[in-house]
């Protein structure tokens, strides 16, 4: 065998092992892509997003481009707040309130697509979740979501976000300057008034979630554990808060408020949140209480700004 062949040989083994290796290596991307990492919500998500992009390009020429402005504010909403679990009103809310007039409309859409979003994220987490001990968070949440419910109605919306939002901010400075604050007494009542203050945000701005967060993170518990609670709480009190906005509406003005129209948005809304688990997924439990404190003063920020 004289050189050319041996290099030709050779070369053609090489090229080969490439294939071999390369082929290997989409098999694992691939893999680890459809493991269990990654929600089975998130593959839904990737299949809905070219006919909801279709639709969205054509919402968006009917209305002079404000659908699509409405639109990234809801993708931009979910993909910050499906990192931490929580938010997405409030970080919607900063945009929307400034494109909008009514308060009602805009609270029932971040509900609506709060509610996709926190569907997905509670189906991810499914095996984690204790549905005993959220109980007694629902046992607060009923009660305080009436309360709230009424002030979204009946009281200037400006009256008590700004007292919200100065918590918040406060709150979230205060966690990223110091180290976290873990209590050692854990009792159920204070799960049950967390519940109670997260239904009253939650009727009254759509963000029932700011004193759960707080103090599921104050108990010291990693990520997961934090988001086995907040997922299914936030989901259960956004679906109970829409059912009672519209039945305390219609008895208000003797009508409901459309739902439809706000349905169309829940596709951009489960795209950033499959984009948004993809990033959780990375972080450490350090990383996601940093990210959590963060997105609290940044919902601070947003309700006094």
């Amino acid at each position: 065998m004289n050189n050319l062949q041996w290099l030709s040989v050779n070369a053609e083994v090489i090229l080969n092992r490439c294939r071999q290796r390369r082929a290997e290596h989409l098999a694992a991307l691939a893999a680890r892509l459809l493991s269990r990492r990654f929600t089975p919500a998130s593959l839904m998500i990737w299949s809905l997003l070219s006919g909801a992009s279709l639709l969205w390009v054509v919402l968006a020429r009917q209305d002079g481009g404000h659908a699509a402005t409405v639109m990234l504010a809801v993708w931009l909403a979910a993909v910050l707040s499906s990192i931490a679990g929580f938010a997405f009103s409030a970080i919607g809310g900063a945009i929307l309130f400034h494109l909008r007039d009514d308060t009602v409309t805009i609270v029932q859409l971040m509900i609506i697509c709060s509610i996709a979003n926190q569907a997905a994220m509670t189906w991810a987490s499914r095996r984690d979740i204790d549905w005993r001990g959220l109980a007694v968070y629902f046992a607060g949440g009923a009660p305080g979501l009436i309360v709230g419910v009424w002030m979204l109605l009946h009281v200037e919306r400006m009256m008590y976000t700004y007292v919200f939002g100065a918590f918040l901010l406060t709150y979230g400075l205060y966690m990223v300057l110091r180290k976290p604050v873990v209590v050692s007494r854990q009792p159920a009542a204070v799960d049950f008034i967390a519940g109670l203050l997260g239904g009253v945000t939650g009727g009254a701005a759509g963000f029932p979630s700011a004193f759960v967060t707080i103090w599921c993170g104050m108990k010291g518990w990693n990520k997961v554990r934090q988001r086995a609670v907040t997922q299914p709480f936030i989901l259960g009190m956004q679906i109970a808060g829409l059912l009672v906005i519209n039945i305390a509406e219609g008895s208000h003005d003797g009508g409901t408020v459309p739902v439809f129209a706000d349905l169309l948005f829940i596709p951009a809304s489960l795209f950033g949140t499959a984009l948004g688990l993809v990033l959780y997924q990375r972080l450490t439990d350090r990383q996601f209480a940093r990210a959590v404190n963060l997105l609290l003063i940044v919902s601070g920020l947003s309700y006094v700004g």
